[in-house]
């Protein structure tokens, strides 16, 4: 039998730039997941390494540093284990990128952890409130969004992949009489 602390080892989250070996990992083991379950999904087959590449063109993660963004990095007992980007989308809305925790560190609270942080990133940026998209196929996405209190909203950007769009007010933030202007983002 094993112990607790092999099967929860404890997390720690902190912002590491997007170019940084860990980083750089992460975001393109994420970016292959959601590929490859999107081709699966509707083509039958996995994303081609041409197609990766491609879409890591497509979606850059150059704005999730100072001071409009950050990349938080996980760490379950010191081994990377997931990533959540924040951008600023305007002076009060921050946008929720490249959420991910790998595969076998998932259902051990990584997940639930890295958001919690992403929002206080956020609020620590300006933010008042947080928004994301995911697609439906997602399943484990959406459900994690809803628990922690993400509210199903109207599109904010055109990306023909988004599919589900979320908002939340951020605890702690500032609140704002004037509403954020939308604008679009390229996802």
């Amino acid at each position: 039998m094993r112990d607790a602390a092999a099967l929860h080892p404890p997390w720690t989250v902190r912002a590491e730039a997007a170019g940084s070996p860990d980083a750089g990992a992460l975001l393109r083991e994420y970016y292959t997941e959601v590929a490859d379950r999107y081709f699966a999904l509707y083509e039958g087959r996995r994303s081609t390494p041409r197609e990766i590449e491609e879409g890591l063109a497509e979606y850059p993660s150059a704005d999730l540093m100072p001071p409009r963004g950050v990349l938080l990095v996980a760490r379950a007992g010191g081994v990377v284990a997931g990533c959540a980007g924040v951008r600023m989308l305007d002076a009060r809305t921050a946008e929720l990128k490249q959420m991910f925790v790998r595969a076998p560190w998932r259902g051990r609270g990584g997940a639930g952890r890295l958001l919690t942080t992403a929002e206080s990133a956020a609020v620590r940026l300006g933010a008042e409130r947080m928004r994301l998209d995911t697609r439906r196929d997602l399943v484990e996405a959406v459900a994690l969004y809803r628990r922690h209190g993400f509210a199903e909203i109207e599109p904010y950007h055109d990306d023909p992949y988004a599919e589900v769009f979320f908002e939340k007010r951020l605890a702690g933030a500032p609140r704002s009489a004037e509403p954020a202007a939308r604008r679009p983002s390229p996802g």
